[in-house]
């Protein structure tokens, strides 16, 4: 009878000891270790929660306690990439990214025309900052170009110094009298070659003529070196319009010469005008007309407002017409009507 009591005893003792509640593994957390790990945790112990390197907490609560209902509390903790800061600028080149946080990379280029020194890419690392150093963009060089020994062609650089690099450019010369054929300018081109090299040859001009109403001075009769030039004038009462000097070109044509343009004569046999400011009586003062390129002003009356006005007319190689306002004046007219060039102008009635 005592044994089956006793034996009724340890099977309720046992009941109660598998009544006391444990936790199981807390939850796991990405990219978070936990300083405790095993399978069964007893109410009231504690474990905390670590980032792994590269990630950094959020403000959530990193330790956690076994409650009394064997479970643990709700988890809040995120461990999120840490972030490297912006890169840059990189003169004459581009990053390219997609983020900047943990474990990403980047990739540096550069524009044409510049070589990258350096490294290509970077990544992101654990401590939040970037692998390697900022690479550099270094313009390309340019060696001299290739001229033969003693040539007769030469050239200067833009910029002082033994080194070209990209977009500089340098000038070329021919030892005179030869003519300098193609660019006289080469640039540095992002390839590491020149643009072009021009070439020297001889080039000669046939003997220039002369031009109509005009001459050339001091001409002789010959071929004509690249380079070489000559003057031209103009018959008197004629202007010369143009260059006055022409050019024995590369092309071995002469460049643009002058025209001689002629005076003008003014179509009315008596009238007072304006010339360089001053009356003048054309039937004696401007019997011979006027230059090219000079101009005269003719009296024109408003009969509504009994005054005179000004119409400037210039003297164009010859042509000179006359305003269609202008009335000149017979005999009788002159005797009894006031010369226009008399009557008060326009611009000073009231």
């Amino acid at each position: 009878m005592y044994s089956l009591a006793l034996v009724v005893c340890a099977v309720a003792l046992s009941h109660s000891a598998l009544a006391v509640k444990v936790c199981s593994r807390p939850p796991q957390v990405l990219f978070a270790t936990i300083d405790v790990d095993k399978s069964v945790y007893e109410v009231g112990e504690e474990v905390e929660y670590t980032c792994r390197p590269g990630f950094v907490p959020n403000n959530g609560q990193r330790k956690y306690t076994c409650l009394p209902t064997g479970k643990w509390p709700l988890n809040t903790l995120l461990c999120l990439p840490k972030r490297c800061p912006t890169l840059g600028p990189l003169p004459h080149g581009k990053i390219d990214f997609v983020d900047l946080h943990y474990q990403s990379s980047i990739n540096f280029s550069c524009e044409p025309g510049y070589n990258l020194l350096g490294t290509r890419t970077s990544q992101c690392m654990a401590d939040g900052k970037w692998s390697g150093s900022l690479p550099q963009c270094q313009p390309v060089t340019c060696a001299p170009p290739s001229l033969p020994e003693f040539s007769v062609l030469s050239f200067r650089r833009s910029k002082p110094g033994n080194v070209s690099h990209f977009l500089d450019t340098i000038t070329f010369e021919c030892v005179p009298p030869l003519a300098l054929i193609g660019n006289e300018t080469a640039t540095c081109m992002a390839n590491g070659n020149w643009s072009s090299i021009p070439e020297c040859k001889v080039v000669t001009c046939p003997t220039p003529t002369g031009i109509e109403n005009g001459f050339l001075e001091f001409v002789v009769r010959r071929t004509y070196h690249y380079n070489e030039s000559v003057s031209f004038g103009c018959q008197p009462s004629y202007v010369l319009e143009g260059p006055k000097h022409s050019r024995c070109e590369n092309t071995g044509n002469w460049s643009t010469k002058p025209t001689c343009k002629g005076p003008c004569k003014i179509p009315a046999k008596k009238a007072v005008v304006l010339y360089n400011g001053e009356k003048k009586r054309v039937q004696n003062d401007l019997k011979d007309g006027i230059q090219h390129g000079e101009t005269v002003s003719f009296f024109c009356k408003n009969k509504e407002k009994s005054c005179a006005y000004t119409v400037p007319v210039p003297c164009v190689d010859g042509n000179l017409t006359l305003p269609a306002c202008f009335k000149e004046r017979g005999f009788f007219s002159s005797l009894m009507k006031k010369d226009p060039s008399d009557m008060k102008p326009c611009e000073d009635q009231e």
